[in-house]
């Protein structure tokens, strides 16, 4: 009897209803969610990330480019000594006219050369600025001097000199002075750091932004809060540099933790090495401030689905002590909204309880659907903020070469309007944008003089030139997120015939994106002009593509080339 009993014992409805409920609507609700919320997430960090590769990237190139004028400049100042003393810098002719007008027209010629000396073989001679030496910088001279006399170039520490508002961040770049192997003296010169703090403290975006030196010294910062000389390698991402020394080539991001009184703040930190000067520029931010666009999402997201489980516990228990009969009909709705169908509705007229809880049943529903239409919508978002940042990126690139303006943006539309004539899948069509949007990026490492050459380069120069292929894939490398969009950008110059670069690839060695982006780039730099062409019309290019097509070039990607020109959507 005990057993007839158990096996037509009831399960009480209210844990029937209350199971079904949560089963079918909050358990994918939460899993939708937390993967929308982690690929948001993901997308924001990744952001904030190359946001922080950008800022520092940017301002070692800009420090880059500033050493190599000053050591040409020092370079042009030596030939001219060396025209005007005949060689000849001893006791009787070092203090000669023409040799302090050089040193003072090579002080004016620059607001950062705040002194310049010029030293003998004996360590006499003449100097021209607008600081006096103090003890400080005087023995930073002899060390510069010193290094002359080895034949070496020389590279000074930050100092300050002055006092209050007269006070200077400076550094010393000397160079040997030498008449063949015979040494005659050093030219030195003290460079005023205060365009680069005043590049330190445009940057925005929250970031602290600072530059240390090979041994982990303050040379810089945007804010009195460091001063320069200060050791900062209780940072975990300046010793990270440091102990990296000169093997540092690229930039590097990483979390770390910082002390501010007794408090210890999580931060985030990106270093790019200044590998001429052994110096790195560092920025970094609180992780909180860093990823906070994360967390108040996530935030949200988890208040929105405890307030949707409460919501859905006690529309079930109101519903299972008055549903009888109708379950059906719930059922069939609850089952259409747990495969995604948020737009479900109940169609159950009743003027008794049983109306009521359709009613509620649809309430949950459009609160299901509207959380669900604002993560897609942050998704959008979100995308777009990326898609900025990559545009924004390869502007940048574009901007360095007059010629090439607007390149990157069109060798993208021309990429996906040979995909899409090829039927290539979105998936496809997503990696491909981000690749030929970013296919040039390399070419930030690549020298200006190179870069923006008014005529065809050197045999030399090309060899350079060549290499932004596989910079490109390297700066982007650290970023796992674009580890798809790699091939494209470092492999578009590979050739059908094994005769394209870096590595020779044949045929279906090269991924079908690099083939694509490799027709796309070549119809562009033959449709506009360059130092060493004119610009083609597009009959005239599209000829000359279709006598590569199957030696260097894809002949299906040539062949949706030109049938997406043949309808007119390529002007």
């Amino acid at each position: 009897m005990s057993s007839t009993a158990s096996s037509h014992a009831r399960i009480p409805i209210i844990y029937l209803i209350l199971g079904v409920l949560l089963a079918i609507s909050i358990i994918p609700m939460y899993f939708y969610s937390a993967q929308v919320e982690a690929s948001n997430g993901e997308r924001l960090k990744t952001n904030e990330k190359l946001l922080q590769n950008t800022v520092t990237r940017s301002l070692a190139d800009d420090l880059s480019q500033h050493e190599r004028s000053l050591r040409l400049m020092l370079a042009n100042l030596s030939s001219a000594i060396q025209v005007a003393s005949g060689g000849d810098i001893g006791e009787k002719n070092i203090e000669a006219p023409e040799l302090r007008a050089l040193l003072e027209n090579f002080v004016s010629s620059s607001d950062e050369i705040a002194y310049a000396t010029l030293l003998n073989s004996e360590a006499k001679g003449i100097s021209a600025g607008k600081i006096s030496p103090d003890a400080f910088l005087q023995r930073e001279l002899e060390r510069a001097y010193a290094a002359a006399r080895d034949g070496r170039v020389y590279n000074g520490q930050a100092l300050v000199v002055g006092e209050g508002k007269n006070a200077r961040t400076v550094f010393i770049v000397s160079s040997p002075v030498q008449y063949g192997p015979r040494f005659l003296g050093m030219i030195a010169s003290v460079v005023d750091l205060q365009f680069l703090i005043r590049r330190l403290r445009e940057v925005g975006g929250g970031l602290t932004p600072y530059v240390v030196d090979a041994q982990g010294r303050l040379v810089a910062a945007a804010t009195p809060e460091f001063a320069t000389g200060q050791d900062m390698k209780n940072l975990d991402i300046v010793r990270s540099f440091v102990e990296t020394g000169n093997k540092a080539q690229l930039a590097e991001t990483s979390e770390f933790g910082m002390k501010s009184g007794s408090e210890r703040i999580e931060m985030l930190g990106t270093y790019s090495p200044v590998n001429s000067l052994d110096w790195a520029v560092i920025v970094q931010k609180p992780l909180r401030d860093a990823y906070r666009d994360v967390y108040d999402m996530q935030r949200t997201a988890r208040l929105l689905a405890i307030l949707m489980v409460l919501l859905s516990i006690g529309v079930s228990i109101f519903a299972a002590r008055r549903i009888t009969n109708p379950l059906k009909v719930l059922t069939q709705s609850s089952r259409a909204l747990a495969k995604g169908d948020f737009s479900q509705r109940v169609h159950l007229w009743s003027r008794t309880e049983i109306g009521e809880l359709a009613q509620t049943f649809n309430s949950m529903s459009e609160e299901l659907e509207r959380f669900v239409e604002d993560l897609k919508r942050a998704a959008d978002e979100n995308l777009a903020l990326f898609m900025g940042s990559i545009q924004m990126l390869a502007g940048a690139v574009d901007e360095k070469d007059p010629y090439t303006r607007g390149h990157s943006d069109r060798v993208t539309r021309y990429s996906l309007m040979i995909a899409k004539e090829m039927n290539q899948p979105s998936s496809f069509m997503e990696i491909l944008q981000v690749s030929a949007q970013l296919h040039d990026v390399g070419k930030i490492g690549i020298e200006d003089h190179i870069l923006k050459k008014p005529g065809a380069l050197t045999e030399e120069e090309f060899e350079v030139m060549k290499t932004h292929t596989t910079k490109g894939a390297n700066i982007l490398r650290p970023v796992t997120q674009l580890a798809e969009m790699l091939p494209g950008i470092e492999l578009h110059h590979e050739a059908l015939d094994g005769r394209g670069y870096p590595y020779g690839l044949k045929g279906d060695q090269i991924p079908l994106r690099a083939r694509v982006i490799a027709v796309a780039d070549t119809f562009d730099a033959l449709t506009t002009n360059r130092p060493y062409q004119q610009a083609h019309t597009p009959d005239q290019a599209l000829q000359i593509i279709k006598n590569l097509a199957g030696k260097r070039l894809d002949p299906a990607a040539v062949a949706a080339l030109l049938a997406v020109y043949e309808r007119g959507e390529i002007k």
